[in-house]
């Protein structure tokens, strides 16, 4: 009796946490990054938010935001998983909002770099981002995923000095077939 409750609360759980629907949970701005209509000088952030339904109990999304200096938008680095779905590559480089809510979850800032090391590291970022030796793959555990992407990007520049918690599932992965 004591394992089917156990089994009726454990899908009941999981039922109430995939209760919310993707395409409509929020993806506004969470009000963390400085606006770039009032902020000229370099801006370079790393985020990260609970993963999507019951993977967020124990893993976050993490992703990263760049500004130039004097520039007009945010570019966004990130991986997405589903993109390979569409036949698109899970790196995702484009103009957005750097401190979206994750489909309902909010964002965090994860490390923050401002004016001349910025600006420094930008060009840095964006080299790693592109040449991601993953592009085409995409796996949650053990990775690689969006917290592999964003590590590769710190391995490639040592001076970002980004360290990700526990909660990046992935940020560890190593390729064993390469080996």
């Amino acid at each position: 009796m004591r394992t089917l409750l156990l089994c009726l609360a454990i899908s009941v759980t999981l039922t109430a946490c995939s209760a919310q629907d993707w395409r409509t949970a929020r993806r506004d701005s969470a009000g963390i990054a400085p606006s770039p209509a009032t902020v000229r000088e370099a801006v370079l952030q790393v985020y990260g938010a609970d993963a999507w339904g019951w993977r967020g109990w124990f893993a976050i999304h993490t992703w990263i935001a760049a500004k130039p200096a004097d520039a007009a938008a945010y570019t966004v680095y990130e991986v997405v998983g589903w993109r390979l779905r569409r036949g698109l590559p899970v790196v995702r480089i484009e103009q957005d909002l750097p401190d979206r809510y994750w489909y309902g979850e909010r964002p965090r800032l994860i490390k923050e770099l401002r004016g001349t090391e910025a600006e420094r590291l930008i060009a840095g970022v964006d080299r790693a981002a592109r040449s991601y030796p993953w592009p085409d793959r995409y796996q949650a555990f053990p990775g690689p995923n969006s917290n592999t992407f964003i590590a590769w990007i710190g391995r490639q520049v040592p001076e970002l000095a980004l360290e990700l918690p526990f909660s990046a599932i992935g940020s560890g992965y190593i390729d064993t077939r390469s080996q």
